[in-house]
């Protein structure tokens, strides 16, 4: 289950659930019941939010479409045809594949209160929804084969909405597969131990983005590394001069959560003398016999407030 690309609950699967529900596997078939008990699962400070929850068609079905929506939520999902309830007055698969693309039925389930569209595209699409219908009817990109070019296709609003939200869980195994830890043992714990963190650093990578920060996932994997790196270890100084970083006017190689963090920054004197990182200090000239203990770099008294300021 995926919320913002980020997985909020998870299982291993395991080939036998580890802890079955006979009563949602009668009521929901095995595939689905996992799914419906992850979503008990959610506190009740989360249930007071307007969730949307959008299914694939192996565990769509009216029976959880309804139990989702008698829980305060919405649901829209692709639909086997089988599962489609015989009430729903719509037109077969055969009859809509003969129509034209862009062609499109929905009818309402009386009994579910289930709203059943079918949407003709290259192939005939059928969705049921809880809370989402026709209107408005947008239109939406695809190639055309016979005119071989990008051509405009009118699309119910329930469509629109399933492919604006749909894919988080492929979008999530992407992004880890971009950056995924590589450690070649035979142990096969290994494997889980190293998703488990793979999925901890894109969920914290996703949150950092919902602030309006412009990072990209490496980017974001080697601050934490070079956290780690300057708070727990002492690594060797190496050749050449820090690097320049023109926004602020310092000579810094600190990550910005130590340098901006506000905890135990004192001022420390050092035995050799040490320029201030700071490109624009007045004391340019000369050395300065005092730096940061924490972020083991020098700076005078006059920069030393001034560098650790927010940015």
């Amino acid at each position: 289950m995926v919320f913002m690309q980020y997985p909020v609950n998870f299982s291993f699967y395991q080939g036998k659930s580890p802890n079955p529900n006979t009563v949602y596997e009668t009521q929901f078939g095995k595939a689905t019941a996992p799914l419906v008990q992850m979503i008990d699962d959610l506190t009740q400070d989360v249930k007071l939010l307007p969730f949307h929850f959008f299914f694939d068609n192996l565990f769509t079905g009216f029976s959880v479409l309804s139990y989702v929506r008698e829980k305060g939520y919405g649901a829209t999902g692709t639909i086997r045809e089988n599962r489609v309830c015989k009430l729903c007055p719509t037109s077969s698969k055969k009859v809509l594949v003969k129509k034209e693309r862009g062609y499109f039925e929905s009818s309402l389930c009386k009994d579910d209160g289930v709203i059943v569209t079918k949407w003709v595209d290259n192939s005939v699409f059928t969705l049921a929804s809880t809370c989402e219908g026709v209107e408005p009817v947008s239109f939406v990109k695809r190639y055309s084969a016979k005119e071989k070019k990008t051509v405009q296709v009118q699309g119910p609003q329930i469509i629109t909405a399933y492919n604006k939200h749909m894919g988080g869980v492929d979008r999530m195994d992407e992004n880890i597969a971009m950056c995924r830890i590589n450690i070649r043992n035979k142990k096969w714990y290994w494997a889980l131990h190293s998703w488990l963190i793979d999925v901890s650093v894109h969920n914290a990578w996703q949150l950092k983005k919902g602030t309006g920060a412009r990072t990209t996932q490496p980017e974001f994997r080697r601050e934490i590394v070079q956290v780690y790196l300057k708070r727990y270890t002492n690594p060797v100084n190496g050749a050449g001069s820090p690097s320049i970083s023109p926004m602020c006017g310092y000579k810094s190689h600190v990550p910005s959560d130590i340098r901006y963090d506000g905890i135990k920054h004192y001022i420390k004197k050092t035995e050799k003398k040490r320029r201030c990182v700071r490109l624009y200090c007045k004391q340019k000239s000369s050395a300065v016999r005092s730096k940061c203990g924490k972020c083991d770099v020098g700076l005078c008294l006059e920069c030393f407030e001034v560098y650790h300021e927010s940015q």
